[in-house]
């Protein structure tokens, strides 16, 4: 029987461009969000569970797609920045996705994304569940 190779999530190696970043060089911290790319917060606010999602520099409307299939919240993300000069020009460019697990009760078919900011904000909707009543447990003596 053959095993399935696993893939480590460290993060791919350091380019050029890296060695030349101060901050790399003085705590040897990567200059990307994360080793995911995308960096995300989730939180339950007002009957809805949040998802912010920083993405600064990217144009929503064609470099981001936010899609919910099966209790699953996919973020991918396109970035490619260019920098030009006299002599010298500089390209970096990368596709990231995030997922999320959405928590039970989530309305799918209601999800709604704003961006502002360099944030991408994912609203969804909860369903009202009517809470259990609690009660207590007797403890019975086993002889």
């Amino acid at each position: 029987m053959s095993e399935t190779p696993r893939r480590s999530q460290s993060p791919p190696l350091l380019d050029f461009g890296d060695l030349l970043d101060p901050f790399h060089l003085l705590w040897g911290a990567r200059s990307s969000p994360d080793s995911y790319g995308i960096r995300i917060e989730t939180r339950f606010e007002d009957g809805a569970y949040l998802v912010h999602a920083e993405l600064p520099g990217i144009d929503p409307a064609k470099d981001v797609e936010v899609t919910v299939t099966d209790g699953t919240l996919a973020i991918r993300a396109e970035r490619s920045e260019r920098k030009g000069q006299r002599h010298h020009s500089a390209f970096r460019y990368g596709s990231h996705t995030r997922t999320v697990h959405l928590p039970e009760g989530a309305k799918e078919d209601a999800v709604t994304a704003t961006y502002k900011g360099g944030i991408l904000t994912i609203r969804v909707p909860m369903e009202k569940k009517a809470k259990a009543a609690g009660r207590t447990i007797k403890v019975e003596t086993a002889e």
